[in-house]
């Protein structure tokens, strides 16, 4: 087999998982919309809802990472959809909240274990020449993973519940049945050094010249999370508490998410032109001044457009973001370095969306809380500029 074929079938199974991944995460801005209303949860429960699911994506990314360097990408790749699809799933069950809090927790673990592993699955499978691209590719399908998950938020849960949209997530599992025939391991992984320890790997992320390029990314990471767990899990939240029905406001979100697609397919063009983190800094210009206008609008048509550029803006960024940290590692410790840096990320995701409820709780008006999201993703923005450069290895 060639590599090209190869490659391509690797980029689409891995990109489902990403799909199902995006899907959970998005579902649960919809899911904390309804149990506001079934429920009757507060906004400091619903906050803690969020970042629980954060806090096990933080473990996940970390352990799941340096886990993949060991054992290998497919299996910890398999290891992780069948976690946190099976945990998603039980989560229809639920009784209350606490019970619901420890499933969102074993969700995150998976979820969290996902990301590094099917990034660093894509980046070794695919030529130097077009892997910056592949992997932006592979970031797009968490943007069909959010239309996904929008479109079963406004046709599914106002007839049917949010304990069926949980139901939903149990299909990861049985995509998992057809990777373990369909997946090769990376070639680039059967060809590494033998295995070593954690504190090896560790150690080489803080030598020289990984220091500064581990720093970096754990601000970066830690930004980017915070400003887009903190926006877009309380979406449908943030428009149903502006006086918005249930119906009307998921219909707004699914009409932004459909800017994330095109956002990501401009940053897969834009990275192998301009480079990987130009790209960025421009994503992440956009990115703020869009949160920064958000939160400022008031009516339905404001609302909307500085959504739609948001949605764009934002995950475009991601995606530059990805493709900009995979390649700062070579293959013995690129499981490990993106795990880490992931992990520290979900510190941020874990952080703001509680940050957002109490806020809320204390009445803050959208428009402090969306300029904290400016003022993140600025800093993000000036580490990237002033300390961050392109690497593209030749090989790895």
């Amino acid at each position: 087999m060639n590599a090209a074929p190869s490659a391509r079938r690797l980029l689409f199974a891995s990109g489902i998982g990403m799909l199902f991944d995006s899907m959970d995460v998005g579902l649960l801005g919809f899911i904390i919309a309804a149990l506001f209303v079934a429920w009757h949860i507060q906004p400091i429960e619903a906050g803690w809802l969020s970042s629980i699911t954060l806090i096990g994506m933080a473990i996940g990314s970390a352990t799941v990472g340096f886990l993949s360097d060991r054992i290998g990408r497919k299996r910890a790749f398999l290891i992780t959809i069948l976690l946190y699809s099976i945990a998603s799933g039980l989560s229809a069950l639920a009784g209350g909240i606490g019970v619901l809090l420890i499933l969102r927790f074993f969700t995150g673990l998976g979820l969290g274990g996902e990301l590094p592993v099917a990034t660093a699955y894509v980046l070794e499978s695919s030529p130097p020449e077009v892997r910056g691209k592949r992997t932006v590719y592979l970031e797009s399908f968490w943007a069909v993973g959010a239309v996904v998950a929008a479109l079963i938020g406004f046709l599914i849960i106002p007839t049917f519940g949010f304990r069926a949209a949980f139901a939903i997530t149990v299909l990861p599992a049985l995509y998992t049945l057809y990777l373990r025939r369909a997946l090769p391991e990376t070639p680039h992984f059967l060809s590494r050094k033998p295995s070593v320890t954690l504190a090896t790997n560790l150690g080489r992320l803080y030598s020289r010249p990984l220091r500064a390029r581990t720093i970096v990314l754990w601000v970066i990471w830690f930004t980017a999370n915070f400003a887009y767990y903190g926006m877009f899990i309380w979406l449908p939240s943030v428009l149903t508490l502006k006086g918005f029905s249930l119906i009307h406001s998921f219909g707004y979100v699914l009409i932004m998410a459909l800017a994330q697609l095109p956002g990501y397919l401009s940053a897969a063009w834009l990275v192998e032109r301009i480079g990987r983190k130009w790209t960025l800094i421009l994503f992440s210009l956009v990115s703020a001044v869009s949160a920064l206008l958000f939160g400022l609008a008031t009516g339905i048509s404001q609302l909307l457009i500085f959504g739609l550029l948001l949605n764009f803006s934002n995950l475009g960024a991601w995606g530059a973001t990805y493709i900009f940290s995979a390649e700062q590692y070579d293959i013995e410790v690129r499981g490990t370095g993106l795990g880490f840096a992931m992990g520290v990320g979900k510190i941020g995701g874990f952080l703001a969306p509680f940050l957002v409820g109490t806020l809320i709780a204390s009445h803050t008006s959208f428009s402090v809380i969306f300029s904290i999201f400016f003022v993140i993703t600025f800093i993000g923005l000036l580490i990237v500029l002033t300390l961050g450069r392109d690497v593209r290895p030749a090989r790895t």
